[in-house]
């Protein structure tokens, strides 16, 4: 399997922000920059941003963007027997001009231009972050009871678990919600209609309930399935974070991004111990130093130091380099 960008480094120059005039640009989120290919596809570029408390940080991290296409790239095809995903395999530099491929290569898909769900499916399998946080206010997370006694980063008993979360406009947070209130939130975007087939995933149900209980399943097996390899590979997943989207039919597929520093809690295993929060290969580093600095986590962050920018980025690498080979 080839894998791109497994050699980028922070000898590249930074890529902040895409300047793709030969398509409509259709959004710029945290990190990715959408464009418009035709009325069935779309490219997707992994710029250098980071983003950190729901805010773009202004110092990008140099190849980052890149790192992040790999990792997914590996991911995508690794668990596309779960469910099928939106990757569409036409090189990235064919839908853009000679002048503008430089800002595609090893850092774009082609997908299929698909619904997106409106909530993001959140997978647990240890207690952290807001969710120890949760659990010590109310002895659950999203509305789960978990027994009591539990220590922080202390995997949760049973299995991981599925908290959803709202998708909050770019500056705000996104919200926990329990179960039934992602089946409200699916039910008023589906209205109804055909769930549809989920792929390889199985058959989707009608209505909200049918479709969350899918995409529950279905992250829980991406996520197990996922972790039962990075622990081989000598890391842990803690947490992860997947987005789902439809076609007409209904049929589920696999979006956005897949099991990235971005997008998950990522430690390493040799250093792991319950009643502390674990050194992590994701932008944990980045929040930490956050947290010391005067900032009142609204626009415009602080920018990062030379020595945390450089950290990051090598974390970035030698999560790739470990899950990846």
């Amino acid at each position: 399997m080839s894998i791109p960008g497994t050699k980028a480094g922070t000898n590249q120059p930074a890529l902040f922000e895409t300047s793709i005039r030969s398509l409509p640009l259709l959004h710029r989120g945290k990190v990715r920059d959408i464009y418009g290919v035709d009325e069935d596809k779309l490219l997707i570029v992994q710029t250098d941003r980071l983003s950190a408390f729901d805010v773009i940080l202004p110092t990008p991290v140099p190849g980052k963007g890149r790192l992040l296409t790999a990792l997914s790239s590996f991911w995508f095809e690794k668990l596309e027997h779960i469910v099928p995903n939106h990757l569409i395999h036409i090189a990235p530099e064919s839908v853009v001009t000679e002048d503008e491929r430089e800002q595609v290569t090893e850092r774009a898909f082609v997908v299929k231009r698909l619904k997106p769900l409106p909530i993001e499916a959140i997978v647990r399998g240890y207690v952290v972050g807001s969710g120890w946080k949760d659990y010590k206010k109310t002895g659950m997370i999203c509305g789960i009871p978990l027994p009591a006694g539990l220590k922080e980063a202390g995997r949760i008993p049973g299995g991981a678990i599925f908290t959803p979360s709202t998708k909050a406009a770019q500056g705000a947070h996104d919200e926990n919600i329990p179960f039934a209130e992602a089946e409200k939130l699916l039910n008023e975007g589906d209205k109804g209609g055909k769930g549809g087939k989920g792929g390889k995933g199985g058959k989707g149900g009608k209505g909200g309930k049918g479709l969350a209980a899918q995409v529950r399943d279905i992250a829980l097996a991406l996520y197990t399935q996922a972790a039962d390899y990075a622990i081989t590979r000598g890391i842990i997943i803690a947490d992860t974070k997947f987005e789902f989207g439809q076609d007409q039919a209904g049929r589920l597929y696999l979006i956005d991004e897949a099991l990235t520093p971005d997008s998950s809690r990522f430690w390493p295993a040799d250093q792991y111990a319950q009643g502390k929060n674990p050194p992590s290969y994701d932008k944990q580093f980045v929040r930490d130093w956050l947290e010391t600095q005067n900032w009142n986590k609204k626009a415009p962050a602080p920018a990062l130091p030379p020595e945390v920018l450089a950290k990051t980025a090598e974390k970035y690498r030698e999560a790739l380099h470990r899950l990846v080979g």
